[in-house]
């Protein structure tokens, strides 16, 4: 008869995306899992396979919570340059130091992982999708020029928010990072990239 888990396994694969995010998946062992979680090897093979498994369901964990709270930032209601705004300034500020997860380990692992793969090309779309949702809001509503041309300037942000992430990461001065989003934001209001 098997033993009962002694452990929340949603709560182990909380902690084990916060070392994920902070330490990225090469440099993180399977024993500085068990370490960080209070969990033997054991335990964690036998719930989790491997830590490659693990890590994928850390990626789920991170879209599920991250993600989200930052799509929902997007939609919500009110003038769209000031919710871009809003966004971008979170996004450098929240979780200071970690950058984003999903740009962490598509940097990280690239192509070489399909399953990785499908997963990050996911969360990015959903944040492509959420950025034209929020243009087209914003044109409709006079925030910004008719003329927009709503797929490029959708690259374009997506590019910046990446670059954000990037130097986020790396530690570079908030304030130059806001500079860099109040000048997109205005460059948005302005013209018909």
């Amino acid at each position: 008869m098997a033993r009962p888990r002694e452990f929340d396994e949603q709560d182990v694969v909380a902690k084990a995306t916060r070392l994920f995010w902070r330490r990225g998946y090469h440099a993180t062992s399977v024993r500085d899992l068990g370490s960080e979680l209070g969990l033997k090897q054991s335990s964690l093979y036998r719930t989790f396979d491997d830590k490659h498994t693990l890590f994928l369901r850390t990626l789920d964990h991170y879209r599920a919570t991250e993600s989200t709270q930052a799509e929902e930032q997007l939609t919500a209601p009110g003038p769209s340059l000031e919710i871009l705004r809003e966004w971008l300034i979170w996004m450098i500020s929240h979780e200071a130091g970690l950058g984003c997860f999903v740009v962490n380990t598509a940097a990280e692992l690239g192509t070489t992982d399909a399953e990785v793969r499908h997963r990050t090309e996911a969360a990015f779309d959903v944040t492509r999708k959420t950025l034209a949702s929020l243009l087209r809001r914003g044109i409709r509503d006079g925030d910004l020029p008719a003329a927009l041309d709503v797929d490029a300037a959708v690259e374009v942000l997506f590019t910046t928010v990446l670059g954000l992430r990037v130097r986020e990461r790396a530690g570079h001065d908030p304030q130059r990072l806001a500079t860099a989003i109040d000048f997109t934001i205005k460059t948005l209001a302005t013209s018909a990239i």
